[in-house]
């Protein structure tokens, strides 16, 4: 009998049980995203080149979406305003960004021109605070193999992420002993989701 490695569970996990994970929180996120959005994007190293992870989040730091892209032009920024639109069901009333040239014509032609277009870059600094929690798990990896782990990777990070996330709005204090429970019933409701899938 061939023993299995931990390399192998992870390969197992990315390709197998990951995307079924992240497609049902996913779909529980609906409709209860925030009408504010913050977005940016950061890289990350794939095959020695470095990409582009958009990422977005709403006021009180939820997860909007995340997507990764070999290109920061247009055309990326509107794959990710489309896919988040989808994701979300509902449109943001505020959209904050940097000033990356692409943005403001995304946002015109996925969004909608009612919606506003925020570009102060201090606004933006709650989406670029978020970008620790990737950067600390791609850091001691040195970079994804392949585009579709990097992918796939930095989404299930982000939406197991923001699953875990004990408070619902960001200035909520949440007591030890309710993180605990919090954290104890989601990681039973993530052991049941994988058991159901496997």
């Amino acid at each position: 009998m061939v023993k299995e490695t931990k390399q192998d569970r992870d390969v197992l996990f990315l390709y197998g049980f990951a995307p079924l994970l992240t497609d049902v929180l996913r779909r529980e996120r609906r409709g209860a995203i925030g009408p504010s959005w913050y977005v940016d994007e950061t890289y990350v190293k794939v095959g020695g080149h470095w990409c582009y992870l958009y990422r977005a989040i709403d006021r009180d730091g939820n997860l909007v979406d995340c997507r990764s892209s070999d290109e920061r032009d247009m055309g990326a920024a509107r794959a990710f305003f489309r896919e988040a639109l989808k994701v979300t069901g509902a449109t943001p009333d505020r959209v904050t960004t940097d000033g990356h040239d692409s943005y403001p014509g995304a946002i015109r032609s996925e969004l909608g021109d009612e919606v506003l277009h925020r570009t102060n870059r201090y606004l933006n600094n709650l989406i670029e605070q978020d970008h620790r929690g990737i950067k600390q798990r791609y850091r001691p990896m040195r970079g994804f193999g392949s585009f579709r782990s990097a992918a796939r990777s930095c989404r299930a990070h982000d939406e197991l992420r923001n699953f875990y996330r004990p408070a619902a709005k960001r200035s909520e204090v949440v007591s030890l002993a309710d993180r605990r429970r919090i954290f104890q019933e989601k990681t039973a409701r993530v052991t049941a989701l994988l058991q159901r899938a496997a």
